[in-house]
C-alpha cells in the first residue's frame, strides 16, 4: 500500500552511523497523529528544518521519503 500525506516537521535530527548518513525526523499531521522515521539523506530534502511544510510518501505504513510539496 502506497500513499502520501501532507504534514509539518516537529524534529529533525542529522548523524552519521558507521560512516552513513541518517536523520531522524518527526512530523505531525492535521488529524493530530504524528509519525516518526529514520531515514538516509537521499530520502529527504536539503536543509529540511522544524516547521517545514512537507509532503510524505508512505508504504506499508512506514514513511519511505520526505519531500517539499
Amino acid at each position: 500500500m502506497l500513499g502520501e500525506r501532507d504534514g509539518e516537521v516537529r524534529e529533525v535530527r542529522r548523524f552519521d552511523l558507521h560512516g552513513s548518513a541518517y536523520v531522524d525526523v518527526s512530523v505531525a499531521y492535521p488529524d493530530g497523529v504524528f509519525e516518526s522515521a529514520r531515514l538516509g539523506i537521499e530520502s529527504v530534502p536539503e536543509g529540511l528544518e522544524v516547521g517545514d511544510r512537507v509532503t510524505v510518501t508512505r508504504a506499508v505504513n512506514m514513511i519511505v521519503s520526505i519531500r517539499r510539496p
